[in-house]
């Protein structure tokens, strides 16, 4: 999805999500790229999360890179890690497992439920082991 497309080709998450105020993390970018209610913060991303989760009315949800949310996870500051099984296996097409380098963790199930009859959802609770 590209910020600038027509939301009426839009799945209604990702409108939803569009419309959503954002806070990117970034030391590099100057611009939102057309993001209509997102603020770019450089500085500690561990220290401005954490502030966010203090003030924050709403849970906070993380669409960043693998290795920031690996860092979240090793902090301690992620509360729920979602995880969508699809019913696909990219044993020569896949280039890298999601989870590949993070950190070991036990997880508690929260909730599953199946989206579509075969895509599941998966909700667990992240303790670093």
């Amino acid at each position: 999805m590209i910020a600038g497309d027509d939301p009426h080709t839009l799945h209604e998450w990702n409108v939803r999500t569009l419309r959503m105020p954002a806070t990117v993390i970034s030391s590099t970018l100057q611009d939102t790229l057309g993001w209509p209610d997102a603020t770019i913060v450089s500085g500690d991303a561990l220290g401005i999360v954490s502030r966010l989760k203090e003030e924050s009315d709403v849970p906070l949800r993380s669409q960043a890179s693998l290795s920031l949310n690996w860092a979240l996870m090793a902090a301690g500051l992620v509360d729920r890690l979602q995880v969508t099984i699809f019913p696909v296996i990219s044993g020569r097409t896949g280039t890298s497992p999601i989870l590949g380098g993070a950190a070991d963790f036990d997880l508690e199930l929260l909730e599953s439920r199946t989206l579509d009859g075969d895509t599941v959802e998966l909700v667990y609770r992240p303790t670093l082991h």
